[in-house]
């Protein structure tokens, strides 16, 4: 039984979260597992209402699932950061979610912009640190609102840290057997001290991984060839601020935010899965979002709880949709309403 806690979000969240469950559903059904999902009303139209965002006390129920499916948070009427910070960082602080997984993958039939490149070409994953770096908050302040002001950003970076996010990165590679190469990706002929941790314990931890092939590159080229060499990449590890940057690349590669999914992960407690393309207020309401990043979402999410088989089923059945189905991933240019893409992909689950 797989506890799974849903958080539909604001404006096409919760319809794309709709279809995402649909989805689940019929994996279940055709794959015999079990479920229950408890649902939370955390994002705008709550915070409007009572000034939260996500509660201690929220954060310790969601430590008791097995899995959180997030739909999209961004309000119009909050000022933007507050929900951002207040909910997505905070799940991901909180429950130590210290890996950020981003599978960039290309199916057929989709659109990318790059000059001759297919699926064939573009099907690697980003493995993101996710709770260190820039993002931990540190710094300050001097003299503020002066001519002398002075503001100061920190990066804080820890062995422990960085040691499991890059060791994660190998297992990851290896059970992803592909190529079994792992690149990392930094900045270490500028980034003089934390890159040279991230070097130092990347280059130490790969005595314990002699079967995997590994390399590095500068963040700068990394961009530079995703556009020009995506096939080069099987896996990358990544710190958290350029992980948040080359993975947005990787999405527009792969078609858009419209296919693109995430994992926030603890792989000793509970994962949160989401689309990546945000809430996408201006179509709420109208049924014409794509809802493939969202049921993407639900794939990883089946993966990381050990259902392979249903995973599996869940990849080809979105393949097939792009493949044979669908005139474009733009909301309102799919050819087809929300619901009606929902109802392809979890029939193609059915009958896989």
């Amino acid at each position: 039984m797989h506890r799974i806690a849903v958080i539909p979000g604001d404006g096409t969240g919760p319809e794309v979260v709709r279809e995402g469950l649909k989805v689940l559903a019929a994996a279940a059904t055709a794959y015999g597992f079990e479920y229950e999902t408890t649902e939370y009303d955390f994002g705008g139209d709550r915070y409007l209402k009572t000034g939260e965002t996500l509660p201690d006390a929220a954060v310790e129920e969601l430590r008791d699932h097995d899995a959180i499916f997030l739909g999209a948070i961004g309000h119009p009427e909050v000022k933007p950061g507050i929900l951002e910070q207040g909910i997505l960082l905070k799940a991901r602080f909180s429950l130590d979610q210290y890996i950020n997984l981003r599978p960039v993958k290309l199916y057929p039939g989709v659109e990318t912009p790059l000059a001759d490149k297919g699926p064939e070409d573009i099907d690697f994953v980003v493995v993101r640190e996710n709770t260190e770096g820039l993002y931990v908050g540190g710094g300050g302040f001097l003299k503020r609102g002066t001519p002398d002001e002075v503001a100061i950003q920190e990066s804080i970076n820890t062995r422990k840290g960085v040691e499991r996010c890059i060791r994660y990165a190998f297992e990851y590679t290896r059970r992803r057997d592909r190529e079994k190469k792992l690149t990392m990706c930094g900045k270490t002929n500028v980034l003089n001290y934390a890159q040279d941790l991230w070097l130092r314990t990347f280059e130490e931890t790969a005595a314990d991984y002699p079967d995997v092939e590994t390399d590095y590159a500068h963040v700068d080229a990394i961009c530079m060839w995703f556009v020009k060499n995506p096939e080069w990449f099987d896996v990358i590890v990544t710190d958290n601020m350029f992980g948040d940057i080359i993975t947005d690349l990787g999405a527009m590669i792969q078609g858009g935010m419209g296919i693109a999914a995430g994992g926030n992960i603890n792989p000793e407690g509970v994962s949160m899965f989401e689309p990546i393309g945000g809430s996408a207020p201006k179509y709420t309401g109208k049924g014409v979002i794509n809802p493939l990043a969202a049921i993407a979402a639900v794939q990883m999410m089946l993966e990381v709880l050990g259902e392979e088989q249903a995973a599996q089923a869940l990849d080809a059945a979105i393949a097939h949709v792009t493949s044979e189905k669908l005139e474009s991933l733009a909301a309102g240019k799919t050819g087809y309403s929300t619901a009606e893409i929902g109802d392809m992909v979890a029939e193609r689950v059915a009958s896989v």
